[in-house]
Parts: C-alpha cells; sequence; structure tokens
C-alpha cells in the first residue's frame, strides 16, 4: 500500500510522462525537486513492488493497464432508463480501442459540415491509420487536385471519385491527381 507521498510522486510521474518510457532518475529529480537521484530509486522500488511501473531492458514505464478510461461491463440504454450494474469489466485506452498502430496512426480535426451524415461533425477528432490504399466505402483522407479532404472513396469499373455525406456538396473527380493519405477508423468527440 502506498503512503500519500508516494501517491502524489506516481500521479506527477504519470501526468509528466504519461506512458512514454520515463527518464533517467537524474532527470525526475530535477524535475522533482529532489537533491539526490536516491529518493527517485526509493520511489521507484515501491512503485515496482506495487506494478506501477514495469521495468524493461533496464528502462522503466508506467504500468500500460493504468491509462485509458475505464469501461463498464454494462451497457447504459439510449431509450428509457435502466438500472446500470457498476462491474468494471477493464480499461479502455484510444490505441486500444482504435487498434492504433504508432506512428503510421493520426488524430486530426474535422473542418466544414461536408460528413455529417454519416455523424462526423465539425469539431470532431478523426482517427486514421496511413496508408496509401483504399477500398470502396472505406471513408479517407485524401489529397485531391492540391487540397486534402475528409471524404468516403468510391471506385466504379475504374472510375474513382470521393463522395461528401452531406447533399449540399458535390462529388469529387480528380482532374489531376488524387492521393490517398489515410482510411478512417474512428472518431473521438468531446462534448
Amino acid at each position: 500500500m502506498l503512503t500519500e507521498k508516494q501517491k502524489t510522486f506516481f500521479e506527477k510521474l504519470k501526468e509528466l510522462y504519461g506512458n512514454e518510457m520515463l527518464p533517467s532518475f537524474e532527470v525526475i529529480a530535477k524535475n522533482f525537486g529532489f537533491k539526490h537521484k536516491n529518493s527517485v530509486w526509493q520511489y521507484f522500488n515501491k512503485l515496482k513492488e506495487e506494478n506501477l511501473i514495469q521495468e524493461k531492458n533496464g528502462r522503466f514505464f508506467i504500468n500500460k493497464e493504468l491509462f485509458g478510461a475505464v469501461m463498464f461491463s454494462s451497457v447504459v440504454k439510449a431509450g428509457f432508463a435502466s438500472v446500470a450494474d457498476d462491474y468494471v469489466e477493464k480499461r479502455v485506452s484510444l490505441d486500444e480501442s482504435f487498434d492504433i498502430n504508432a506512428p503510421s496512426t493520426f488524430l486530426f480535426t474535422v473542418s466544414g459540415d461536408s460528413m455529417i451524415d454519416l455523424g462526423i461533425f465539425e469539431g470532431d477528432k478523426v482517427v486514421v491509420e496511413k496508408t496509401n490504399t483504399a477500398r470502396n466505402g472505406d471513408i479517407v483522407i485524401a489529397f485531391i487536385d492540391g487540397g486534402y479532404t475528409l471524404k468516403t472513396y468510391r471506385n466504379k469499373n475504374g472510375k474513382v471519385w470521393l463522395e461528401p455525406a452531406n447533399s449540399n456538396y458535390p462529388n469529387l473527380y480528380p482532374k489531376e491527381e488524387l492521393i490517398i493519405f489515410g482510411v478512417a477508423k474512428g472518431i473521438v468527440r468531446k462534448f
């Protein structure tokens, strides 16, 4: 069990370094205002014992299972209210939910309303896996005739175009070039 000082140290460690490889004891000591790196080592020993920090090839990481949002095993109905069970199933992160494969996955902020009929709104964050190929029906970020856009990729009998999801916008047919940057894997929306 951690003391309050150890909990505070760990929370600050998580806040400053997230799920990246932790820096040297010297750097942490300096950032936390310790006079000696030995103080950091003492905290690390306790955090390792509690499985909050893990060591791999002589480098330290905060346990990956401690990141992400808590996912409950019960569902929440969007219709009539129901009793929800409070059973935690696991922690979920964007990495797991969208099968993120860094460094080939990116987030882009949507601007405009050309994809609203698919539920993609201005301000949404689109999770995109970088690839230069797409299948018919994929939502893609593409470079077409000098500009980037988010649209549905269409290919029928060798004819390729980009289709908006809003009847106020026309289909985009490439005049000079069409380069697929990546395929959308999902969206993240903040209320």
